[in-house]
């Protein structure tokens, strides 16, 4: 292969990780919002593994023609970490923004009730 077929390898090895870290998060978030018991968390798992696995497969067999690279397995690693970091970050902004928009509010509460003050003498 070409240095260019490994870094599409790669991406593509990144993108992977991204997508099985979103769809195990979509999992753990359905299951905040709905009661499950721990056989059934069991069951959700197993059969996330085995689409993950066969996924994973599929995916290195269409890149790479079925060999495992090293950099296939170090994109799924790092598709995963930057899943997580981009949602840390979106927590921070998020945290930001929330403060930004309250001060933005209290300011122009002050100013009305200046206004108010000012026509009421």
């Amino acid at each position: 292969l070409q240095i260019r077929g490994e870094l599409v390898i790669f991406l593509v090895s990144v993108v992977t990780g991204i997508m099985l870290r979103l769809v195990y998060r979509s999992i753990s978030i359905f299951r905040q919002l709905v009661e499950h018991s721990l056989f059934i968390i069991g069951i959700e798992d197993i059969i996330f593994w085995l689409g993950a696995a066969l996924y994973v497969f599929v995916q290195i067999y269409h890149t790479s023609d079925g060999s495992i690279r090293w950099y296939f397995i170090l994109g799924l690693v790092f598709g995963t970490f930057f899943c997580e970091a981009l949602k840390d970050v979106f927590k921070k902004g998020k945290k930001k923004s929330t403060l930004i928009l309250k001060f933005i509010l209290f300011l122009l509460l002050r100013k009305s009730e200046k206004k108010d003050k000012i026509m009421i003498s």
